[in-house]
């Protein structure tokens, strides 16, 4: 399991806490340090079942200048795009060893991890 951080997100350290706390096993990775690349976006956003513009920060997004249209056809752009700009991706986003992921923003998402974690 992995938690794409950032230490100055509080929803993030929320996350990361409770996996913690609770002996699940997982990797951190600072995604704004390590940013992800449009192919491991493209996985992501497959095991989430969404497009990329789903897992867009508007505000950030709109920031960073990413003005693409949400449709079939310019999906690998905002794979990109995202990928160029880690700060507009939602977090914290958690992948699970079971090929599925989340975006942990609640603490209703985040016991669903640790339970099914738990579970094996």
């Amino acid at each position: 399991m992995e938690i794409w951080s950032n230490p100055a997100c509080s929803k993030c350290r929320t996350a990361g806490a409770a996996l913690a706390e609770a002996g699940v096993e997982h990797t951190v990775r600072r995604y704004l340090d390590d940013p992800p690349t449009a192919d491991e976006l493209a996985d992501v956003v497959a095991r989430l079942g969404v497009e990329p513009w789903e897992v867009a920060r508007t505000k950030e997004a709109r920031e960073a200048g990413i003005d693409l249209p949400r449709e079939a056809g310019a999906r690998r752009a905002w794979l990109e795009a995202l990928a160029a700009h880690p700060r507009a991706i939602q977090r914290p986003i958690i992948t699970l060893d079971d090929g599925t992921a989340v975006v942990a923003r609640d603490v209703e998402t985040v016991t669903r991890v640790v339970e099914a974690a738990r579970r094996g």
